[in-house]
């Protein structure tokens, strides 16, 4: 019987950083041939663009790229319809594959996915070798995503009825609890002592004892995320989720992504001074996406999370390819139309 193929699920909360990870594994991948699929939340797709643009993505001769872009939802709500027939695709190239990697929506539960990997026709090819949960520390040090603890324990003791979770809440503890790594993210934005907060924050998340190691934009060793051998489908028993005792879950259907595409170039700071703007004005989680600056050749990335930013330039213009300002927004209630009428009016 041929070896299974190892998927690694990577998983976190928006901006947290699941997508430089994996370019930095893609980038120093000491010869193994990797595979990617990424789902994001959204018509518009950034990070699987920007995955594509590393100069050693692999790629099969015979099968072209080994970048897979879900954007029709959150995996986890569209396992049979997307994801499935993605997986059998890959299947067919085991024996040009080491390794899958599975970049989840930040807004996806990582259980149900790998609950799909117990279904016979992908139990027989692939195993899930870990789940990675990578988690912004200086957003959870903000209580942008996770709650605090001394607040909970005396709101629960004042009532016992409250509703302590809020479903944003929920969705950080269930990638906690499904994690066989955290990786911890941006810890050069916060000092020491509020660090160790969250760290034990996350440790009081976690129902069994799970390594967390710090990431300077997920400059990680290959070697410390692969090779788990976990098959984690087997011990979903000891990764309790909110949503367990739920035949289907739902999503805030309050949070939405709008994109934006302008034919149009911008000044970085003054762009990034408004889109900090709009963050203070709507209720924006994560803003991303690609830039045309003037006289530049190169292509700008813009990231944001809330109103902290950071940028960089991935790849020069392609000759065939329009000069365009591609951002997505993604958060709650958004006005498209404010979004689009600040930008376009926003002078060079």
């Amino acid at each position: 019987m041929a070896t299974k193929i190892p998927v690694t699920v990577i998983t976190g909360f928006l901006g947290s950083g699941k997508t430089s990870l994996i370019r930095h594994l893609l980038q120093n991948n000491q010869g193994r041939r990797i595979a990617v699929l990424v789902n994001e939340f959204g018509e518009l797709g950034i990070d699987g663009e920007l995955l594509k643009s590393c100069e050693i993505c692999p790629e099969d001769s015979n099968n072209g790229s080994n970048i897979f872009e879900l954007t029709n939802g959150c995996l986890c709500c569209t396992v049979q319809e997307e994801f499935y027939p993605t997986m059998q695709e890959l299947i067919k190239r085991r024996d040009s594959i080491d390794c899958i990697l599975i970049e989840t929506s930040g807004l996806a539960l990582p259980k149900p996915l790998v609950k799909a990997f117990r279904w016979h026709e992908i139990r027989a090819a692939a195993t899930v070798d870990a789940v990675i949960t990578v988690v912004d520390c200086a957003a959870v040090a903000a209580g942008t995503f996770a709650s605090d603890p001394e607040a909970i324990a005396a709101q629960r003791q004042a009532d016992d009825s409250l509703e302590h979770e809020t479903p944003l809440q929920e969705l950080f503890a269930d990638q906690l609890t499904c994690a066989d790594l955290v990786v911890l993210n941006k810890t050069d934005l916060v000092d020491i002592d509020t660090k160790l907060q969250v760290e034990e924050l996350i440790k009081q998340q976690l129902p069994r004892v799970v390594k967390i190691v710090e990431s300077d934009r997920g400059t990680l060793d290959a070697d410390i995320l692969l090779g788990f051998q976990a098959a984690v489908e087997d011990n979903l028993d000891s990764r309790p989720s909110h949503h367990d005792t739920e035949e289907d879950h739902e999503h805030d259907e309050e949070i939405t992504s709008t994109h934006l595409v302008l034919d149009r170039s911008f000044d970085p700071e003054k762009l990034q001074e408004q889109l900090q703007k709009l963050a203070q004005q709507q209720e924006i989680y994560r803003i991303k996406g690609f830039v045309a600056v003037p006289n530049k050749p190169m292509r700008l990335v813009m990231q944001g999370v809330g109103t902290r930013f950071d940028k960089f330039y991935d790849r020069p213009w392609q000759v065939e390819e329009a000069k365009q300002t591609s951002l997505v927004f993604i958060g709650r209630d958004l006005n498209p139309l404010e979004i689009k009428s600040q930008l376009v009016a926003l002078t060079f």
